[in-house]
Order: structure tokens, then C-alpha cells, then sequence
């Protein structure tokens, strides 16, 4: 849940995962994004089984409802989800956080965060015994990240309820982890204001000295969806070179 394009940390596990020998299922939002997530699922598929694609606004429980149903009917059980969803104006990612809009506030909390409860709410039939759930988050989560904004403040939300999931769905084996991914340069990515300059410094003072890319991610991912990753729930995983364990930085080092 949540390809957008063939730069998205989305489709970048669902490659892995594909390699892997995973059946997957992706949806789609909206009618605009749709032909781009047909077109990649075509292009996995690469003329062998075709990979079901499904409509699914997240901030429409009926969608969800929906969901639920045609998998059923179509007689899919799911052995993981990825929610890789999120979303904020690009205006409310400048300037000061004092500065977001209400309105703005409650469509990054709702895409962003309550969209995973949501899913799991809704789609919990669905799930077999010792399912695993993987989210992204960022750094910004927990440390202030210049323009980040609201941005940060709906991952924090999204990392607790990462928690309190794994709390409430453990006794049933099902596992619900988050990623904290290092910045990426994807389209969503680019809607923050300097961008650029978070990736120049990432790469120079990161402790393995290099960006990360959407494979270090996958590959993480893998484990976390799998049964290598049977005893981990409640994590966020920090995929980042490193980039989290650094004080402030000084020049040169």
C-alpha cells in the first residue's frame, strides 16, 4: 500500500519482496495514480501470473470495508502488509511548525497515521497467523528536522501507534513494525523545502558516507516481513548509514 512510482521506497520492497518469491497485491488511491501502479505491477508480473490490483483510499473506511470483501471473495489471505502512506500539504512543510493549519494538521494525522490503524482494523480478517505489518517513519519522529514540520509530529504519532498495535495484536502472533529510513530521494521526499542540501549533508557526515537507497531499505524489510524476523514487534528499525546514532556534527569531521 502506497507505490506511487519506481523511486518509492514502496516499490523498492515490493521488488525484494517479489524476488523473494512473495505473491503480492498492490492497491491505489485514486484514479490518477492508478495507471502508474498497473504499469508496475505489469512490469513485475513480467508476463507470468498477474498481480492483483485493487482501488483503496485509506482515508474511506467504505474502501477499506471494500477491500476486505474483494479479497475475501478473490480468496487471499495476507501473510504481510506494507503501509508505506504519507501525506502533508507542501505548504505546511516551511516555515514554523506554530504556523500549520488545523485542517493541514488533520490530513497528515489522518494519512499518515490513523490510515494504519485503519488498515488494521478493517483488514485484521484477513491476516493469517504470525502476519507481520511494516510502516515507514523518519528521524524528524524524534529529532527536529528543519521544515519537517507537521511531517514529524504525525510520524511520532505513527511510532506510538506502531507500539500500541504490536501490543494488541501480539497474542494473536501477528508482529506490527515500523522502518525509520534515512532520507531518500523520491518524489515525496522532494516536496520538503531543501531537500537537496538534508541529502548533501546526510551523505557527508552519515558514518558509512554514503546516501541511503530504497535496497538497504528493502533489505530490511525482508527481514521484518519474514519469519527471520518471527521475534521482533513494536521496532522501528533504524535504516539510515548510520545517520541516527550522531550528535551535532562538526564541520569537517
Amino acid at each position: 500500500m502506497g507505490i506511487a512510482n519506481d523511486w518509492s521506497i514502496a516499490w523498492g520492497i515490493a521488488e525484494a519482496a517479489h524476488k523473494a518469491g512473495a505473491k503480492l497485491i498492490f492497491t491505489y488511491p485514486n484514479a490518477s495514480v492508478e495507471k502508474r501502479v498497473r504499469a508496475l505491477a505489469e512490469k513485475l508480473a513480467d508476463g507470468g501470473t498477474p498481480i492483483p490490483v485493487y482501488p483503496c483510499d485509506v482515508q474511506a473506511d467504505s474502501q477499506l470495508i471494500t477491500l476486505n470483501s474483494v479479497l475475501e471473495a478473490d480468496g487471499h489471505q495476507l501473510d504481510f502488509i506494507v503501509h508505506a502512506i504519507a501525506f502533508a500539504n507542501k505548504d505546511e512543510l516551511k516555515g514554523g511548525i506554530s504556523q500549520t493549519s488545523r485542517e493541514g494538521f488533520n490530513l497528515a494525522m489522518d494519512v499518515s497515521c490513523y490510515s494504519l490503524l485503519a488498515v488494521m482494523k478493517y483488514l485484521k480478517p484477513r491476516l493469517t497467523q504470525s502476519a507481520s505489518i511494516l510502516t515507514l517513519t523518519y528521524e524528524g519522529s524524534i529529532k527536529v528536522v528543519p521544515n519537517y514540520n507537521v511531517m514529524g509530529v504525525a510520524k511520532a504519532a505513527l511510532e506510538a501507534a506502531v507500539r500500541y498495535l504490536a501490543a494488541e495484536f501480539g497474542p494473536q502472533g501477528i508482529r506490527v513494525n515500523a522502518i525509520s529510513a534515512g532520507p531518500i530521494n523520491t518524489l515525496a521526499a522532494r516536496g520538503i523545502s531543501d531537500f537537496t542540501n538534508m541529502l548533501k549533508h546526510h551523505e557527508a557526515t552519515a558514518p558509512m558516507r554514503r546516501l541511503t537507497t530504497k535496497e538497504d531499505v528493502a533489505g530490511a524489510a525482508l527481514y521484518l516481513l519474514s519469519s527471520l524476523g518471527s521475534g521482533t514487534t513494536g521496532e522501528v528499525l533504524n535504516v539510515d548509514t548510520g545517520a541516527h546514532i550522531l550528535g551535532p556534527t562538526p564541520a569537517g569531521m
